[in-house]
C-alpha cells in the first residue's frame, strides 16, 4: 500500500514535509496546493507533481488518501473540515486551530468519519521527552509535585508588524505559535492541568501579538505547574525547550539534547542510580529512515503513515489531545485578559 498524500501549503514546513513524505517507503506526494502560482509552476516543472490553486480542487480531483496541512493557523479549520467530510486522513501542523471549539469539532468529526488524525507537535517524538514521560508515569520520581515548562528563542527581536505570525487573527502570536509546543509537551509528560490560576502575556516588539507568555497551572491531584515562554530572547541561538519535574523521590530535567535525573538516597529506579544520572539524545532517539531537520520530523510522519496502514485512530498527537492543548491556551488567554 502506498499512501497518496496531498500537501496544502508549500512554505518552509510544507516543503520539509514534502521531502519527508516522498522519502517514506509507503507514501508519496501526489498533489500540492498553494496560493503562489510561481511555486506551483516550479514544483510541477521539476517534479511532475499535480498542482492546484485551491484545497477544494485538490481534495476533489487529486485521488488522495490523506492531506497534510501546513498553512497559517487561521486557515486550518475550513481545510481540515472539508477534507474530513470527504473521507481523507489528515495531518495538520500545530496548533490545530485558534479555537478550542473548532478543534473539538474537528476531533469529533474525525472520530465520526473514522479517519486517522494527527497534529504536528513534533516534540512528542523526541527521545529525551519520551523517556521523561516514561519515567514520570512509571513512578521514578515518586509523587510528582511540580511541573515547569519553558521555551526561549529569538523569533522576534525587533519591531515587527508583517507576516502571518505577527497577526493575532492569523497565527495567534507567541501563545499559539510558540507556547503551544510547551503546553502540549507538559500535557504529554504530566497530563493536562485542570485550570490556569494566573497568566500574563506581554508584547515586547510585536504590535498585534504577545512575545512572552507566563502562566501558573493547577492540577486535579494537587500538583502545580509553571509555564514560561519568550520568543524575543536573543541570548538563545535557536529555540530551547526544557521540561523540569519535581517529585518526592527526586528531580528530572529534559531538553532536546539530554535528560538529567536526580534520585534521592534509596530511590534508585531500574538502571538509574541514586544521585545524578545523565542520558543523551544519541542513546534515546529511535533511528529513522530519512533525516531532515531532526529525527522527530520523520518519526511523526512515519507514525501518521503507520496509523493509516493499521487503522489506528487513537495514536499519538490526535486531534483530541490537541483540542486539550487548545483548551489550556484559551484559559491562559482568558486569565491574562482578566488580570488574574
Amino acid at each position: 500500500m502506498t499512501v497518496r498524500v496531498g500537501i496544502v501549503g508549500a512554505g518552509k514546513m510544507g516543503i520539509s514535509h514534502y521531502a519527508i513524505v516522498n522519502a517514506h517507503p509507503n507514501a508519496q506526494v501526489s498533489a500540492v496546493c498553494d496560493t503562489s502560482g510561481y511555486v506551483l509552476s516550479v514544483l510541477e516543472k521539476y517534479t511532475g507533481v499535480a498542482t492546484y490553486g485551491s484545497f477544494e480542487k485538490m481534495i476533489d480531483q487529486g485521488k488522495l488518501d490523506a492531506i497534510l496541512v501546513a498553512t497559517p493557523t487561521s486557515t486550518h479549520f475550513p481545510c481540515a473540515k472539508y477534507a474530513l467530510e470527504r473521507g481523507l486522513h489528515l495531518f495538520v501542523e500545530k496548533p490545530l486551530t485558534l479555537s478550542p471549539a473548532e478543534s473539538r469539532t474537528l476531533s469529533d468529526l474525525a472520530r465520526k468519519q473514522k479517519r486517522v488524525n494527527q497534529v504536528g507537535f513534533h516534540n512528542r517524538f523526541i527521545g529525551t521527552f519520551q523517556e521523561a514521560r516514561r519515567l514520570a508515569r512509571g513512578g521514578a520520581l515518586g509523587r510528582v509535585t511540580n511541573i515547569h515548562g519553558s521555551a526561549f528563542g529569538q523569533v522576534v527581536v525587533k519591531d515587527q508588524s508583517s507576516g502571518w505570525r505577527s497577526k493575532k487573527s492569523e497565527g495567534g502570536g507567541c501563545l499559539h505559535d510558540y507556547a503551544c509546543h510547551v503546553v502540549d509537551l507538559m500535557n504529554f509528560i504530566a497530563g493536562a492541568p485542570a485550570s490556569v490560576r494566573g497568566a500574563r502575556m506581554q508584547s515586547i516588539f510585536s504590535k498585534d501579538v504577545e512575545d512572552a507568555v507566563y502562566a501558573i497551572f493547577s492540577y486535579a491531584d494537587g500538583r502545580t505547574g509553571v509555564l514560561e515562554t519568550n520568543w524575543s530572547d536573543e541570548t538563545y541561538r535557536k529555540m530551547s525547550t526544557t521540561i523540569t519535574l519535581y517529585g518526592t523521590n527526586g528531580k528530572l530535567i529534559a531538553d532536546r539534547q539530554e535528560l538529567k535525573l536526580y534520585l534521592r538516597p534509596e530511590c534508585a529506579f531500574e538502571t538509574y542510580v541514586e544521585g545524578w544520572n545523565t542520558r543523551y539524545i544519541t542513546d534515546l532517539q529511535k533511528p529513522v529512515a530519512y533525516y531532515l531537520r531532526g529525527e522527530e520530523y520523520s518519526s511523526q510522519i512515519d507514525a501518521f503513515v503507520r496509523a493509516i496502514e493499521s487503522g489506528d485512530l487513537e495514536h499519538e498527537n490526535s486531534f483530541a489531545s490537541s483540542a486539550e492543548t487548545d483548551r489550556v491556551l484559551e484559559q491562559i488567554a482568558q486569565a491574562s485578559r482578566s488580570g488574574s
